[in-house]
């Protein structure tokens, strides 16, 4: 039996063997054990705990490195999704497993009102512009409004299975995109509504453009659709050979929304000009430069895309960890930044060529997009981080995570 060592030594998972000693066949005499204890220190075994011999246990294994300056820890679920008001950047309202909301101040972690009442797991929240309004919505369509002033419900609507929710850049108007491909609109509180009606398949991600105009929808067919909000029409469609060849992940615009980056997981990141329409670059992890890599397609889904407001660079995020800074003139690749886990969302800050990523392994990880090197990583969540969201100063992330946690950590960097 040639493994029969290793079958007799069994390791936990963070386990690891720190000195092995042969104690060979020969009995050690008194003597011998004496020597050997010679170099320990006894000096402290008298003031331990009795029930506490020094082992840690598997909790405080998992959570030894926290770096987080406070946690919230309401939520008896998974926390799906994070924002922060854009007003203060004093409120966070977090969605969770627990089919529960709350909004709650990232200073102390203080709840300042529950969202109550949702059936499902709460996969959308939000603030309005001017952060009078909060709204969450559940998987099964049910989406509620908040006035945060009164802390009361004010709306409450039910769609088809919940895709998205985003709130107007300048108007209390809610949009949603479900499951049977609908995109909706309301004014709130009175509820006035639109419908968009796209393809017979889900509407998977959407943004609506700066000029508040207009938005583009992904679906799961891999179609684009940019609809006038006003008309209620279809401004153009993005389909065929061009487009992307599966369900769309993620989509954001640059500061004019003269351009949009979608991501896809056929592992491509399409960059598009929103006033024709025209696919002006296709990106992929294997090969930046490759037009043809069809080979790659079942596998490497891009999960979050960004463009950077002080340079021409744009971020792709893939699942397989690899975050690509790419060149948004040129539409070379930079930099190549890897984590040893699936990336989950990034966004760039708003002032700087810096950009945070969040993983599966529950890392918040900051890069330095010019020379493509990291610059500093914040640990604390025992499980994924499943969303997470800077302030405008980029002086704090606030973080949903697996572990039923939410966390604010704060962002030390030389230059602040």
């Amino acid at each position: 039996m040639d493994n029969a060592e290793e079958d007799a030594l069994q390791l936990h998972g963070d386990e690891e063997i720190i000195e092995v000693i042969d104690l060979g066949d020969a009995e050690q005499t008194p003597d011998d054990l004496a020597e050997e204890f010679e170099d320990v220190d006894f000096a402290d075994a008298g003031n331990q705990d009795p029930d506490d011999e020094g082992w840690e246990t598997e909790d405080e294994m998992e959570a030894e490195q926290d770096d987080s300056e406070l946690t919230f820890s309401k939520h008896t679920g998974s926390v799906f999704c994070v924002r922060l008001d854009p007003a203060t950047n004093n409120l966070a309202i977090t969605g969770a497993e627990d089919d529960k909301a709350y909004v709650w101040s990232v200073s102390d972690g203080e709840v300042l009102f529950e969202c109550t009442g949702h059936k499902d797991s709460v996969t959308c929240v939000g603030f309005s512009h001017d952060s009078k309004l909060a709204a969450s919505g559940d998987m099964s369509g049910l989406i509620k409004v908040w006035k945060v002033e009164t802390k009361e419900e004010i709306w409450s609507f039910e769609v088809g299975d919940l895709e998205w929710l985003q709130w107007h850049p300048g108007a209390p108007v809610l949009l949603a995109g479900t499951a049977d491909g609908n995109v909706w609109m309301w004014k709130i509180p009175s509820g006035e509504c639109k419908t968009f009606q796209g393809p017979n398949c889900q509407a998977t991600s959407g943004k609506i453009l700066p000029d508040g105009k207009r938005a583009m929808v992904g679906y799961e067919d891999g179609t684009l659709r940019l609809w006038d909000l006003k008309q209620g029409s279809a401004v153009y469609v993005i389909k065929g050979h061009d487009g992307h060849q599966g369900a769309l992940t993620s989509m954001e615009c640059n500061k004019d929304g003269s351009l949009v980056l979608t991501g896809s997981v056929d592992g491509q990141a399409k960059l598009i000009n929103t006033s024709t329409g025209k696919i002006l670059a296709s990106f992929s992890a294997e090969n930046s430069e490759a037009k043809n890599a069809m080979e790659e397609q079942d596998s490497n889904s891009v999960e979050s895309v960004g463009f950077c407001n002080v340079l021409p660079l744009i971020a792709v995020a893939y699942l397989d960890g690899t975050l690509a800074i790419y060149d948004l003139s040129t539409h070379s690749l930079r930099h190549r930044c890897k984590h040893e886990v699936g990336i989950v969302h990034l966004q760039w800050e708003e002032s700087s060529a810096v950009l945070a990523t969040c993983n599966l392994g529950g890392v918040v990880t900051l890069w330095d997009a010019r020379s493509g090197n990291m610059v500093s990583e914040y640990h604390g969540h025992s499980a994924e981080i499943l969303d997470f969201t800077l302030n405008r100063e980029a002086s704090m992330a606030v973080t949903a995570g697996g572990d039923h946690k939410a966390k604010v950590f704060c962002l030390q960097r030389p230059d602040r």
